[in-house]
């Protein structure tokens, strides 16, 4: 675990050091220095760098998944459901999909609808194979395709500060929120 956080450090070093001249107010381990590119459950393109300013909870999981996904969706509610009284303008809930071939902007909308999880706040995520294990790098996160249409996978939701520098994570299933509801509020002051 160890030498990938060191690798993942390493990565946005590079990164930061290659791009230093337009981000000087950002952090050189912030992940808004990852140059890749996203499609949300709009279809509209971004880069993580579009979420600057705002605290940041993210967890990596697809929408076909029946085990881990739909307790890691509950679980980015009921952080959602205590943070109720935070401006939708000041956090951003991120799911980034694992499984982006499948994972189309349609799907990711049911998906959030689903879930009832709506307003500007909300974000699911897809970009390529390449740029979606180079995030899941970045939060320690591992996945593995263990056939077409299922995934083995860590079990993780990151908070990442207003300047995208990783300040927390959770590991594991069913474990109380309150760690992450206190980080992000620490976050926003």
């Amino acid at each position: 675990m160890k030498r990938i956080l060191i690798l993942s450090l390493s990565i946005l070093l590079f990164f930061a050091c290659k791009n230093n001249t337009s981000n000087n107010d950002i952090s050189a381990d912030s992940v808004y220095h990852l140059p890749s590119q996203w499609e949300n459950q709009a279809g509209q393109k971004m880069k993580m760098a579009d979420l600057k300013g705002k605290v940041v909870v993210m967890v990596m999981i697809y929408s076909t998944c029946k085990t881990a996904c739909p307790i890691l969706t509950s679980e980015m509610g009921e952080i959602a459901s205590r943070l109720a009284d935070v401006s939708p303008k000041d956090i951003r809930f991120v799911m980034v999909s694992i499984d982006p071939q499948t994972d189309t902007p349609e799907r990711m909308t049911a998906y959030l609808k689903k879930n009832n999880f709506s307003g500007e706040q909300w974000l699911f995520l897809r970009s390529s194979e390449e740029e979606t294990r180079e995030l899941a790098n970045v939060l320690s996160v591992k996945y593995k395709e263990i056939s077409p249409v299922d995934f083995s996978h860590s079990n993780i939701i990151s908070v990442f500060s207003k300047n995208g520098t990783l300040a927390f994570q959770k590991e594991g299933l069913g474990i109380d929120v309150e760690g992450t509801v206190s980080e992000v509020r620490k976050q926003l002051q």
